[in-house]
C-alpha cells in the first residue's frame, strides 16, 4: 500500500494535487501578483550563473544592479555557504566566475542583463530552491513612520540589505511607485515611504520591534517563538501523553487537559488557541457524527451489508471478497472506521463459509482504512484548513487512491492467503 501510494504521488501528483494556499492566507492570492497589481512591479525570481568569459566578473554589484534594473538578493559560490539574509549580502560583493546568483527583476531587464554579461539563466531555481521557496522568504512591504531616525537617510548610506536583510526593489511615495533602476536606493526616505522589500522571513520579526519601521506585511510563515515556555509546553505535553498511555481516560478528555495546561502556563495565547482551530472542520466533522450514529443505530448498514451480501452469497470467491470490501469504504466515508469494521466483519465471516475466516476478517479491518475520497475521516478533515484544500480537491487525488486501495489489498491478500 505504502509502495503505490509513494509511486502514484511521485508520478501523478503533480496532475492531481492542487496548488492552493492556507485558509490563513489573504484569499489565497498571488504574492507577485498582488504586488503587481497594487505597485505596477511584475518581477519575478531567477537563477544566474556567472559564466567564464562573462562581462561581469571583476564587478561589484553596485556596479550593475542600477544601471540594469536587477536586484541581487542571494550568491553562492563554490565551496561557500548561500548568502542571504542580514550581515550577509552587501554592494560591495565582487562578483567571480561560476558564482549563483538570486535575482528579483522583471522579465525585460533580466533578459538585457543575461544577454549583455553572456550568463546562464537556470530554468527553475537550484541552488536557492530552498532559501528563496515561498516558505522561507518573498516580497514583503515596509513603511517608514513619522520620527524614524531613518529619515533623510538613503538605503544606501544604512546599507540596508547588508544591516537588515532587507533588499528594495521599490518605493511607493506620494502616490508613485518608483523601481530599481530609478536610482531608489539613493533617496532620502521621507515619513509615510512605503518600501517594497525582498527578505527572508526570519528577518520580519526582528524588524516588526525595530521603531524606526512599520512592517506591514503579517501574513508570512513565521512562529512566534517562546523559548522560556519550553519547561512548561514539555510537562503538559507529558501530562496529557501520560494519562492516555497510564489511564483509562478518554483521548479526547486527557488531550483537552494538556491543551487547557498549555493556555494557562501562557505557552500559547488563548486568541493563538481559537486562530488555530479549523473551525470548517469542527463543524464538518460535528454533522458526520449524528449522521454515522443514525445510520449504525436504525440497523441501515447492517441492512445493506446483508442485502449485498446475500446478492454475491453464490458468485466467485473473488466477488463475495470484494463486496464488503466495498461495503467497507463506503461505509467508512459516513460512519467511523471502527463501527464499520465491528458492523461487517460477522456477515462478512459468513457469507465467505470454506475459505480462511481471517481473509474476510481483514479483508473488511483493511478496507475501513480506505477514506481518501472525501474528507469525512479525521485524519483528512484535519488537513483540509490548514493546507486550503476543498472537497473536490480530495476526490481529484483521492479518487484514484480509493481505486488502486482495494486493487492491491486483493491481490497482496489473496497472495497470502
Amino acid at each position: 500500500m505504502i509502495a503505490t501510494s509513494i509511486i502514484y504521488f511521485v508520478l501523478a501528483g503533480r496532475f492531481v494535487l492542487p496548488k492552493t494556499s492556507s485558509e490563513s492566507s489573504t484569499g489565497g492570492t498571488d504574492p507577485m501578483q498582488y504586488f503587481q497589481n497594487v505597485y505596477g512591479l511584475s518581477y519575478h525570481l531567477s537563477e544566474l550563473v556567472v559564466t567564464d568569459g562573462s562581462g561581469l566578473i571583476g564587478k561589484q554589484l553596485d556596479d550593475v544592479e542600477t544601471t540594469y534594473s536587477v536586484r541581487v538578493i542571494a550568491t553562492k559560490l563554490s565551496g561557500e555557504a548561500n548568502r542571504i539574509g542580514p550581515g550577509t549580502l552587501a554592494r560591495d560583493v565582487d562578483i567571480q566566475a561560476g558564482m549563483v546568483l538570486g535575482v528579483v527583476a522583471d522579465p525585460t531587464s533580466l533578459t538585457r542583463f543575461v544577454d549583455t554579461f553572456k550568463l546562464k539563466k537556470r530554468p527553475m531555481l537550484r541552488t536557492f530552491a530552498n532559501d528563496l521557496s515561498s516558505n522561507k522568504a518573498g516580497i514583503a512591504e515596509v513603511v517608514i513612520p513619522p520620527g524614524s531616525s531613518l529619515i533623510g537617510k538613503s538605503a544606501r548610506n544604512i546599507w540596508m540589505r547588508k544591516t537588515y536583510g532587507l533588499a528594495m526593489i521599490g518605493i511607493h511615495r506620494s502616490g508613485e511607485t518608483l523601481r530599481e533602476g530609478e536610482d531608489i536606493r539613493n533617496m532620502p526616505f521621507m515619513a509615510g515611504d512605503t518600501l517594497v522589500v525582498h527578505t527572508p522571513w526570519n528577518v520580519l520579526p526582528r524588524i516588526e520591534k525595530d521603531k524606526h519601521f512599520v512592517v506591514v506585511t503579517t501574513e508570512y510563515p513565521h512562529e512566534d517563538l517562546r523559548p522560556h515556555r519550553v519547561g512548561w509546553a514539555m510537562l503538559f505535553f507529558a501530562i496529557a501523553l501520560s494519562m492516555v498511555l497510564f489511564t483509562d481516560i478518554r483521548l479526547s478528555v486527557a488531550l483537552l487537559t494538556g491543551a487547557m495546561g498549555m493556555v494557562l502556563s501562557g505557552v500559547i495565547d488563548i486568541e493563538d488557541a481559537y486562530e488555530a482551530v479549523s473551525w470548517k472542520t469542527v463543524f464538518l466533522l460535528a454533522s458526520l457524527i449524528p449522521l454515522g450514529l443514525a445510520v449504525e443505530t436504525s440497523d441501515t448498514a447492517k441492512w445493506i451489508a446483508e442485502q449485498l451480501l446475500w446478492v454475491v452469497g453464490d458468485m466467485p470467491i473473488w466477488v463475495i471478497q470484494l463486496a464488503p470490501a466495498l461495503l467497507a469504504t463506503l461505509f467508512t466515508l459516513v460512519m467511523s472506521n471502527v463501527g464499520a469494521t465491528v458492523l461487517l466483519v460477522p456477515p462478512a465471516v459468513n457469507i465467505g463459509a470454506g475459505a480462511d475466516p481471517a481473509l474476510f476478517a481483514l479483508t473488511v479491518a483493511i478496507a475501513t482504512s480506505n477514506s481518501f475520497l472525501i474528507p469525512t475521516h479525521q485524519v483528512n478533515a484535519l488537513s483540509m484548513g490548514p493546507a486550503g484544500y476543498r472537497v473536490y480537491d480530495f476526490i481529484r487525488a483521492g479518487g484514484i487512491m480509493t481505486l488502486l486501495f482495494p486493487a492491491v489489498m486483493m491481490l497482496v491478500m489473496n497472495l497470502t492467503y
